[in-house]
């Protein structure tokens, strides 16, 4: 039987952090756990805060700060649901192979838009539309200190608020 892509990544994601735990360091990688709805809980917490934080850096005249904010919102509500499901993940790609997995075997139920979200712009299928991860390297790592088109505010704004109830759902209520 042929491995996904998928289930290879997670294979290496889970062999690296063995590996790094092994060495007695930090793992950067993925490891299981005991699901954990409390630990879930903090990361759907820490969604929310980084949620406040979109408006409150676009109001005080740092927009540029708004994008990590939402990124930050949209990774910690997939963070909660590893929680939930057995995880702990350190590494980005790694987390987002697990929701892949997860989407596969219908073990949680999200739009594929979320996933399309954060992945790095050569997996995107419209190359047209910016990932929240290329404007957070756009103005993380670039010059520019405000996004002009509020319209972007709000479009990250919207995306952070959808997924963070469909978190608290998928969390509490999906058994």
């Amino acid at each position: 039987l042929l491995m996904s892509q998928t289930s290879k990544h997670l294979d290496w994601c889970l062999n690296k952090a063995k590996r790094e735990l092994e060495e007695g360091k930090k793992h950067r990688g993925l490891v299981r756990i005991k699901p954990n709805i409390s630990k879930a809980s903090l990361h759907i917490e820490k969604a929310e805060h980084n949620f406040k934080a979109i408006l409150y850096f676009s109001e005080g005249g740092y927009s540029d700060w708004s994008v990590s904010a939402a990124f930050y919102a949209l990774y910690h509500c997939f963070l909660a649901v590893l929680a939930k499901q057995g995880y702990e993940s350190r590494n980005q790609e790694c987390t987002l192979s697990v929701i892949q997995k997860l989407m596969e075997e219908k073990k949680i139920i999200l739009d594929e838009k979320f996933l399309e979200a954060l992945r790095s712009h050569g997996e995107v299928k419209e190359k047209h539309e910016h990932t929240v991860i290329e404007l957070r390297e756009d103005y993380q790592y670039g010059v520019k200190k405000t996004i002009d088109e509020k319209d972007k505010i709000i479009q990250l704004r919207d995306i952070c608020a959808e997924l963070i109830e469909v978190t608290k759902k998928e969390v509490y209520e999906n058994k």
